[in-house]
């Protein structure tokens, strides 16, 4: 029986209330990124780039949603109070 056989099966069971959680479950995982990030060439060198470089993997194994450029430039005008161009 395929995936989505079983699955319809399984949504036909149950009550109208708990198909919206499902529906809504189905949103979350839509919305969330991949949990493998794509691989990368870098290849730490030195002791603080590899002791960095692992931090960085573990938290990305844990979820933890890394912040892009401009999240990064708010952030440090947020906290030290630095100018930021428009």
């Amino acid at each position: 029986m395929g995936n989505e056989v079983e699955l319809l099966e399984h949504w036909r069971k149950l009550t109208p209330e708990k198909q919206q959680k499902v529906l809504e479950f189905v949103e979350l995982l839509k919305s969330e990124p991949e949990t493998t990030p794509p691989e990368s060439d870098f290849v730490p060198q030195t002791p603080l780039t590899k002791k960095l470089w692992s931090i960085r993997q573990r938290a990305i194994a844990a979820g933890l949603q890394l912040l892009n450029v401009d999240e990064i430039e708010l952030e440090l005008a947020a906290r030290c109070g630095g100018f930021r161009e428009s």
